[in-house]
């Protein structure tokens, strides 16, 4: 991989998670929340930086207090925070979210997230990138899909892998096609792709096969797929040979699935950048997002245990 000075810059939604306090409780009888930074790929810009990595987020707050909290969580976290723009005209993003072992229900409230302009994502930031990542969420709306898909182009030319983690949900993008095209779009360049099985049935339809989800991503022209199960387990497929499968690990107490798909990918990617293989990828995803189940909120250590995988 050409050496550059930065690991990873993320591109997209940052965000405030209030997530529910009471277990596998709906909205209506959730008494109260705990505040979180999230957002996907600002988990996964954390995560890089705190597994010993260098990334860089490219996101907008608003000129407010949970601004002020999520800049001061970044720069604790030593992601590089240059190219967040905080808004006077808009809000910072949050969204609330319920807590459970399984897909977790989400209302979200979107202000400054994709208020993201070109000027973000400098030709000097990406020249500078080994990965350029962002998701179907940072996509969503303008001026955001603009500026990211136009920073993939210039990526890409610079030499960067692209990621993109496919979260769609309808809630957020109600346009499919639209997203579809945008996807489409941003796979053509050979990016990394990270969709959950909740993710392909909203945004392809349910009933389709793992080998036609693979196939259609390859069309858009994906590198490498990784289909991700939950508790089976994931896959990997580059488009030549057979898909690889591997199990999720098992764990006796989950406490909650949210951020497990965002630390799945930063394990993946994490040892992608180390030029690991595919076997060892997987395996890194799986570790990170086992122990991400067990936790709710920020993990307390990833470097230690992904060692004892990455280094065997």
């Amino acid at each position: 991989m050409t050496v550059k000075p930065i690991d990873i810059v993320c591109a997209g939604e940052v965000l405030i998670d209030l997530i529910g306090t009471q277990p596998e409780t709906p909205f209506e009888d959730t008494r109260d929340f705990h505040r979180y930074l999230g957002g996907s790929p600002t988990n996964v810009a954390v995560n890089i930086a705190r597994l010993g990595g260098r990334s860089a987020l490219v996101a907008s707050v608003g000129k407010d207090g949970l601004g002020k909290y999520i800049m001061g969580r970044l720069i604790e976290a030593e992601v590089e925070t240059q190219h967040i723009v905080q808004k006077e005209a808009h809000p910072t993003s949050s969204i609330l979210v319920n807590r459970t072992t399984g897909t977790p229900q989400f209302i979200a409230y979107r202000g400054a997230d994709y208020q993201i302009e070109k000027t973000q994502l400098p030709d000097i930031l990406l020249e500078r990138a080994k990965i350029l990542h962002t998701t179907c969420f940072g996509l969503s709306k303008q001026p955001a899909r603009d500026s990211i898909l136009d920073a993939a182009k210039r990526a890409a030319n610079f030499g960067a892998q692209l990621s993109i983690d496919l979260n769609y949900s309808n809630k957020i993008w109600p346009n499919r096609l639209e997203a579809l095209e945008a996807v489409s779009e941003y796979c053509k360049h050979g990016a990394l792709v990270k969709v959950s099985q909740d993710d392909s049935d909203r945004l392809f339809g349910p009933g389709l096969s793992h080998r036609e989800i693979f196939d259609r991503l390859h069309a858009f022209g994906a590198k490498k797929v990784c289909l991700t199960l939950g508790k089976e387990g994931a896959k990997l497929s580059d488009g030549r040979d057979n898909p690889i499968s591997l199990e999720a690990l098992p764990l006796e107490k989950i406490m909650d699935a949210t951020g497990a798909g965002d630390a799945f990918w930063s394990g993946f990617l994490f040892a992608y950048l180390q030029q690991h293989n595919d076997q060892k990828c997987m395996e890194s995803g799986l570790k990170m997002a086992a122990i991400k189940l067990q936790y709710v909120g920020r993990v307390p250590d990833y470097a230690t245990a992904l060692a004892e995988i990455l280094n065997n």
